[in-house]
Parts: structure tokens; sequence; C-alpha cells
């Protein structure tokens, strides 16, 4: 029995031996060993430098404290009612109701610590005095440096030194799908931070044009040149704040913000921001000169409301086009020196692609009467490249008053005569001129505008002969041609007709 039992235990202690031992050299050789005690579990993710690369929410916190205290409060107050209502952009900033003073409010952003601020023209467009409130609680009152209606870009300036201020950035290098925050003062809250990403860059919504279109201030939109690149951004953006700063994840300003995109004037998904290079540009002209000095190309190109349907009128893809189809060229103009034709395509500005309207006009805003730009177009197939001069605004009033009521009907392809007294009667008219004559190709023909329609206004100017038409004209400053009227069967319809760039 000894025996018995002293094999037994000895064969218990070999077998664990055995079992420690197989254990042991099992987990010095194998490769595949995992014990969850000795060694950290992680993901099978590859990271380059072979350790894992962890999953990182995007930080905004250095940017935010950088750039909220130098993103100010500007408060307006108006000695009596602004004339007309209806403009988009005045829910942005409140729109006075009665006869008494009234007050509203927007953003502004600090570009220089002796106190330069930008923000939008529509914030303080008309008021009797500005005040700027910066978020520590300082505050001042501003004084108007200039504005600019054709980019909603305005410059003022309080009295004071050592202000924070917000580094200018490169809208060219802004990236769809780039993160992005919205720094202002919305609904009249404190300083707001909020956080999205670039959903779309050159945007054009014709919000400039209509903020003269539809009375606002009681000004005509002669006065009105439009020039809209916008970037569009889905970072929250509501009423208040206008003329804030759009700034990417570094902390450097890429846009000032000026619209949103929404049918119940709150957001709604869609804000839109001003390039901050145009913004540079105009801000050096106020500063040298107290006005926006901008240079004319001198060429003509569809709206793009309906730039296709003009396209596939003429027999082109428009897919096809890769640039901005030019549809005329002012006699007199840079672009006629030049030897540019109607029926080219331009598709670059100094080097730089443009594949739409809006980013055309915007490169050439940021130049000067006097300035050579370097066009790369498409002719016949093949590719030519042409130094053009811009010529300044006095050249181009010059040659939109020598141009006229004819130059207007030749580009638009119509003739017009004043109205019967008897139609004038049916549709209650107080103005308008009688399309006579649609020529085949033009824009009317290919925009769908028939003979015997009715044109009551060119850029909110009441027209009742040809003598209208050439006032309407020539002493525009817009290259943007604003036309109302109505249909032969009674439908109102308005069109934006660009003269061009």
């Amino acid at each position: 029995m000894k025996t018995a039992g002293l094999i037994l235990i000895t064969a218990l202690i070999s077998a664990v031996l055995a079992v420690a031992g197989f254990k042991y050299l099992d987990k010095r050789e194998s490769p595949y060993y995992y014990s969850s005690e000795e060694q950290p579990v992680r993901l099978t993710n590859y990271s380059v430098n072979g350790n894992a690369a962890p999953a990182v929410n995007p930080n905004f916190v250095q940017a935010a404290s950088a750039v909220s205290p130098a993103v100010v409060h500007i408060k307006t107050t108006y000695a009596s009612t602004r004339s007309g209502s209806g403009n988009p952009l005045e829910d942005f900033f409140g729109s006075p109701q009665s006869t008494a003073p009234a007050m509203a409010s927007g953003s502004g952003v600090l570009i220089t610590p002796d106190g330069y601020i930008v923000t939008n023209n529509h914030v303080i467009e008309d008021a009797s005095q500005i005040e700027v409130v910066l978020p520590d609680k300082r505050s001042y009152k501003a004084k108007l440096i200039g504005r600019d209606p054709s980019t909603d870009l305005a410059l003022v300036k309080v009295d004071a030194a050592n202000l924070p201020i917000v580094e200018l950035g490169n809208s060219d290098e802004v990236q769809v799908g780039e993160w992005v925050l919205a720094v202002g003062y919305p609904l009249s809250l404190n300083s707001t931070v909020t956080a999205g990403i670039v959903s779309a860059k050159g945007r054009s919504i014709g919000i400039l044009n209509r903020q003269s279109q539809e009375g606002f201030s009681g000004r005509q939109a002669a006065n009105n040149s439009a020039i809209e690149s916008f970037i569009q951004t889905d970072a929250a953006i509501n009423p208040g704040n206008s003329g804030g700063a759009l700034i990417n994840a570094t902390g450097q300003l890429v846009g000032i913000n000026a619209a949103i995109a929404s049918q119940t004037g709150s957001y709604a998904g869609y804000g839109f921001a001003i390039p901050v290079n145009l913004v540079k540009k105009v801000v050096s002209d106020f500063r040298k000169y107290g006005e926006v000095k901008r240079g004319y190309l001198g060429v003509s190109f569809p709206a793009p409301a309906v730039e296709d349907q003009i396209l596939r009128e003429q027999g082109i893809d428009p897919a096809s086009i890769k640039g901005v189809y030019i549809t005329g060229i002012q006699s007199g103009s840079g672009a006629a020196a030049a030897g540019i034709k109607a029926g080219d395509i331009i598709q670059s500005i100094d080097g730089v692609k443009v594949a739409s309207s809006a980013e055309f006009s915007e490169r050439i805003a940021r130049h000067r009467p006097g300035d050579k730009v370097e066009v790369t177009y498409l002719r016949g197939g093949r590719t030519n490249t042409a130094s053009i001069t811009l010529k300044g605004e006095e050249a181009n009033r010059e040659i939109a008053s020598n141009n006229g009521a004819a130059g207007l009907q030749s580009k638009l392809g119509a003739a017009f005569a004043p109205i019967p007294a008897n139609i004038k009667e049916r549709y209650r008219l107080r103005s308008g001129v009688i399309i006579t004559e649609v020529q085949s190709g033009g824009f009317f023909d290919s925009a769908g505008i028939p003979k015997g329609t009715i044109i009551t206004s060119i850029n909110g100017r009441p027209v009742n002969s040809l003598a209208d038409l050439d006032a309407a004209i020539g002493s525009t400053r817009s290259r943007m041609v604003r036309i109302d009227g109505i249909t032969p069967d009674g439908t109102g319809f308005v069109f934006n007709f660009p003269l061009g760039a």
C-alpha cells in the first residue's frame, strides 16, 4: 500500500511539473499567446509608427479662447424709422418699426490692436450711432470708416489701443469638409461659439441684390453691384451673428458671417460667410481711400439661375463647360482690348481655376483699376492666355452710358415700345414698356420670355419709355441688371441679368 501511494504521489507531482513546463515553454515561444493580465487589450487599427492611433474628437477650446475676446457686439441706434420692409438681411440685426429712435445689434471682428473692426454693411447701414462692446464689457463709440453694399462689408474704428485681434487666414485654402467655428452674438446673447464644417464654397444666393430689390432703405438696386462667393457652413448662425467671425480650427479668420438660408428666419443648417481674402482687399481700400476701388474686366456671362438653360439653347452641354462661358464683351473694356470674344470660356484667373461665375466675380473683385490679370480661356478647343488691364468705375459707367438702351436691347435680344394705355389699365400698372420683338438666341429667348411681355422696372426704377431704359442703365454702377415684369398670361417674374465683371 505504501508503495502504491508513493507511486501515485510521484505521478501527480510529475503531471503538475509537466503542465507547468508546457505552459512556460508555450508562453515563451508561441506568438499567439495572450494574457489579459499581462498586456493591455488593443484594437486592431494600424498606425505607421507602430502605435494604435487613438480616436480623437475635434477640440476647439484653444481656437475659441483665442478668438472670442476679439469678436465684439455692435449695437446700433437709428434716429427714425427705416423705410421699407421685407429685406432678408434685416433679420440678422432687427428692423426698427416705429418712429421713435430704435436700436439693433450685430457682431464685428477686431483686426488691428488700434481698433479697426470689420462687420457687415447691413449691420451698420443708416445707423445714427454705433456702439462697440467687447466681451470684457468695455464699451466704445465707433466711427464709420467705409462701407460697401456690393460685398456687404463695412469698417468701423474705436479709439483704443492694445486690443485683442483675430489673425487673418487664407480663404483660398479652405476646403469643403473642414471644421470651422462661428463666433458672434446671436439673438443678442453674450459671445457664442458654434461648430460645423464647410459645406460648400463659391455660393451665390442672390441675397445682396435682394436687399435693394425689396425696397431696403428705399434705395434703388442701381447703387448695388453685388459680389457673392460665399463660404457655406452648417455651423449654427442666427440673427445677430452678422459681422461675426468664421474661423478655422487653428483660430484664423476665414470669413465674415453674413447670411442664412431659412424659411423661418432662424438657423436651418445653412449659413454663409464672405471669404476673408475678399475682406482683406475691401478693408485695405477703406483704410487707404475711404471707399472701394474696383477693377472691371468688361465681360458678360449668364446669371446662375438660367446659365444651364442658355447653354443648352445654344447646343452646349453645361457639363462640358469647365469655367465661365462669356456671352458678351463691352466695347472699350480691357477684355475687348485683349481680344476676348463672346463664346470664350474663361478657365482661370492668375493661374487659379474658376468653376463658376461667383468665383470668377470674386477673383476680379480682389483687384483695383489698373491691375493686370492673367486670363486663361478656351476658344475652339484651344487654350489661350491674355494679360488684361482692368478699368475703373468711371470707365465702366461711361461704357454703360454709351451702350444705353440700345446696348441693353442688344444684350437682352429684344425690342421695346411704350405700353399701350389699355394694357396698363388691364393690369393696373403705373409703369411699363412692352416687348415688341424677341430675337432668336438672345437672353429673353433663351430664358423663355415671350413677345408681349411687360417690363415694369429696371434696377428698381419704373420705366415707361426707351429714355427711361437708357437712364436706368446709364446711371447704374452695377454689373447686374434686375428686370421686373409681367408675362402675357399675367404671371409676374424677376430676372437678374449680369452685365459681367
